[in-house]
């Protein structure tokens, strides 16, 4: 069964609704996702899994600020998969979907176990909004290099020199 996408929006929504910059990086993380699955020609599979999780990887970040005070990537990686598998259960989800889901939400800030395509591009798509808004102090050549060495896919690459290249400074300050 194929989770109706805007069903899951509504469900991110109605959590972040306090928090409407969590809603923004969600949709902007889901736009690079999609961009990604598009140019990487992922199977139906993964693209439901890809976007699932795009739409909910920070989904633990407003109770990890209610349980410890802080949205830090440990606390989200402990609180969102149990909020993500009650609501993909709700929604009747296949559970081998809310079980690779809750996989990815439980480890999405950690690069190490990333350990397939879906994955890949969640990291990815949530790396490119991350750096894209941060403060990043980066001469053009150094953060070549970090694009060539964070991301995997050529679609991603491609989406991070167009998307950060402008930020980066000409001179090393």
């Amino acid at each position: 069964m194929i989770m109706d996408k805007e069903i899951l929006i509504n469900e991110m929504k109605e959590i972040f609704h306090q928090v409407p910059y969590g809603i923004e990086h969600t949709l902007r993380v889901l736009g690079y996702a999609e961009e990604i699955m598009d140019g990487e020609n992922v199977n139906e599979y993964q693209r439901e899994i890809s976007s699932i999780v795009a739409i909910f990887h920070d989904i633990g970040a407003i109770e990890a600020q209610r349980k410890y005070g802080s949205m830090e990537g440990t606390y989200q990686e402990k609180e969102g998969p149990p909020i993500a598998r009650r609501i993909l259960e709700e929604l009747g989800c296949d559970s081998r979907i809310i079980d690779r889901c809750c996989f990815i939400i439980g480890n999405h800030h950690t690069p190490s176990r990333i350990d397939g395509i879906d994955f890949q591009i969640q990291w990815e798509a949530d790396l490119i909004d991350n750096l894209k808004y941060t403060d990043i102090q980066m001469d053009r050549e150094t953060l070549g290099r970090y694009i060539d060495d964070n991301f995997k896919t050529g679609t991603a690459k491609k989406i991070a020199y167009r998307e950060l290249m402008d930020k980066a400074s000409e001179d090393i300050h």
